[in-house]
């Protein structure tokens, strides 16, 4: 399954970027995420947490396929409907204004404590991840943990 790309394969922005989300719980985007999610479906996008520490904003046809795949779980329906349920406490659709700005739902906001702060942004598996400062650095400490033998682990698979 794929998600509904409008036009060509979008490329992702790559890296971390930093940003803000204002006092009234706007996060004003890069533009090269602003075109990222316009060229991924357009602007309309669900804003939630699945793991209640990082905020995920979701193209809206990627999102559709998270439903899809939820709603049609046969094996572990309860697990299913589990993170069905944590998705939507904190989660709202929400759509890119014309400034580039999305507003982020308040409880998302409140619980994930991005209220008028600098956050980070990384695209992921066609999604933004927002990372406050305290899961940005243990993202970072994680990251950093053995790294010589992840990266002698896969240089052996073919990285260069």
């Amino acid at each position: 399954m794929e998600a509904e790309n409008i036009g060509t394969p979008v490329e992702p922005p790559r890296g971390i970027y930093p940003a803000r989300v204002d006092e009234k719980g706007r996060l004003k985007l890069p533009v090269n995420f602003q075109a990222f999610l316009s060229q991924s479906g357009g602007d309309k996008v669900y804003i939630t947490s699945l793991d209640f520490a990082t905020a995920r904003v979701y193209p809206i046809s990627l999102w559709k396929l998270n439903e899809k795949i939820l709603n049609e779980s046969t094996d572990d329906p309860e697990t299913a409907e589990d993170i069905s349920f944590a998705a939507n406490v904190l989660g709202a659709d929400s759509e890119l204004d014309s400034q580039g700005r999305l507003l982020l739902p308040t409880d998302l906001r409140r619980e994930l404590k991005l209220e008028a702060v600098p956050v980070y942004l990384e695209c992921f598996q066609g999604g933004i991840n927002i990372y406050n400062e305290q899961v940005y650095g243990d993202r970072l400490k994680r990251a950093r943990e053995n790294l010589s033998g992840k990266l002698t682990a896969f240089k052996k698979k073919g990285l260069k």
